[in-house]
C-alpha cells in the first residue's frame, strides 16, 4: 500500500509518518518546501511538492497513492486561513482522491463539532465530514479533542520559567490524548474493514479542567503556578477587533474556539468499544499524568545537569594558575 501523508510536518502528522514507516508502509508526504520536511525524508519518506490551495499540484502528487491520511490544518500564524485551508483545501484533496481512484482515505475532525455551529472551525468539520461521507470515497473520520503536546507550551513551561498562565474563568474538561497513540489509531484504521465508512472518538482516557491540570504541574515541577483568569467577554472583544483585519481573520477564528472551552461541556467520548474494534490495549494509551511526568523528569534533570556543569566551571576558575 503507497500512503500519502498530508500535514506530515505538524505536530500530529510527522507521528503518523514515523508510525506508518515503522509499520512497514510505504510513505509519500504531500510538502509545500522540501526543506522544512527534511527530517521526513531521514526517515524514509518521499517528499512530493504539492498544496491543498493549489488543486493543480494534487493529481501529480497522488499519482500511484492507494492510500491518504490527512492532517493537515491552519495554523494561526498562516497567511492563509482556516476556510481556505481546511474547507476549500480539503474539498479539492477529496476530489482529487476520489479522482485518482485512492482506496482509503482517513480523516481528522474534532469531537462534538455539530454542537458549535457559530465556531468557524468546529463548522467547517462538521461539514467536512458531510463532503466526505458523500463523496464515494472509502472513509474513516476519527474525532479528536485535545493534544497532551499543547499543554506543554501552555501550563508546563510557563510554570518552570515563573511566568504566568493564562485562562478563562471556567473552562470545560478536555480528553487530551498523545499525538503518537491518535498515529496509532490512523495506521490501524487502513487494515481493519470494520473502521471503512464510520466514524470514531479518539480521545483520553479523562477529561482535565483547567485547573486540574495546573495542579499536576505544580506537584510535579515543585513550583506554584501563576494564574490568571481572562473573561470570556474580552476574548469576544478581542476577537471582534481582529475580524476587522485580513491579518487577524485566523487568529480570531481561533479566539472563537474560547466559546467551546467556556461552554462547560465537556469534550470527552467512551473509548471502550473503539477499542475493541481497532484491536488496541486502552492500558498502552499514554495518560495526562504519566506525560507530565515524562516531561518534567525529563526537563529537571538535564536543569540539574546544567547547574552542575555551571558549578565546575566556577570551582574551576577558582583554581590557582601553577605558573
Amino acid at each position: 500500500m503507497s500512503l500519502l501523508v498530508v500535514g506530515a510536518t505538524g505536530t500530529l502528522g510527522r507521528q503518523i509518518a514515523r508510525r506508518a514507516l515503522d509499520e512497514g508502509y510505504q510513505v509519500k508526504c504531500l510538502v509545500r518546501s522540501f526543506n522544512k520536511a527534511s527530517f521526513l525524508k531521514e526517515w524514509g519518506a518521499e517528499l512530493v511538492r504539492g498544496n491543498l490551495c493549489a488543486p493543480e499540484t494534487l493529481p501529480s502528487a497522488l499519482e500511484g497513492v492507494t492510500a491518504i491520511i490527512d492532517a493537515a490544518t491552519a495554523r494561526a500564524t498562516d497567511s492563509l486561513s482556516i476556510r481556505q485551508v481546511d474547507w476549500e483545501g480539503k474539498v479539492a484533496l477529496m476530489q482529487a482522491a476520489k479522482a485518482a481512484g485512492v482506496e482509503r482515505y482517513i480523516f481528522f475532525s474534532i469531537l462534538d463539532n455539530e454542537k458549535y455551529p457559530h465556531v468557524p472551525l468546529m463548522e467547517i468539520k462538521r461539514c467536512n465530514e458531510a463532503f466526505l461521507e458523500s463523496s464515494g470515497l472509502t472513509y474513516t473520520t476519527l474525532r479528536l479533542a485535545g493534544f497532551l503536546q499543547g499543554l506543554i507550551g501552555q501550563y508546563a513551561i510557563p510554570i518552570l520559567d515563573n511566568q504566568s498562565i493564562w485562562v478563562t474563568g471556567e473552562t470545560a474538561p478536555i480528553a487530551y490524548i498523545n499525538t503518537q497513540d491518535i498515529a496509532k489509531f490512523a495506521v490501524r484504521a487502513l487494515a481493519v474493514p470494520e473502521t471503512e465508512n464510520k466514524t470514531f472518538p479518539v480521545v483520553g482516557s479523562r477529561a482535565w479542567n483547567a485547573d486540574e491540570i495546573i495542579q499536576v504541574c505544580e506537584r510535579l515541577s515543585g513550583k506554584t503556578a501563576k494564574v490568571n483568569r481572562i473573561p470570556i467577554g474580552l476574548l469576544r472583544g478581542v476577537r471582534g477587533i481582529t475580524q476587522f483585519f485580513q491579518w487577524g481573520w485566523n487568529v480570531a477564528d481561533r479566539l472563537a474556539f474560547a466559546e467551546v472551552l467556556a461552554s462547560g461541556k465537556p469534550l470527552v467520548a467512551s473509548m471502550e468499544d473503539v477499542y475493541t474494534v481497532f484491536g488496541l490495549d486502552p492500558r498502552d494509551t499514554t495518560t495526562l499524568e504519566a506525560y507530565m511526568q515524562e516531561y518534567f523528569s525529563r526537563i529537571l534533570k538535564k536543569l540539574k545537569e546544567l547547574d552542575y556543569e555551571k558549578g565546575k566551571g566556577k570551582n574551576h576558575s577558582k583554581r590557582k594558575i601553577p605558573f
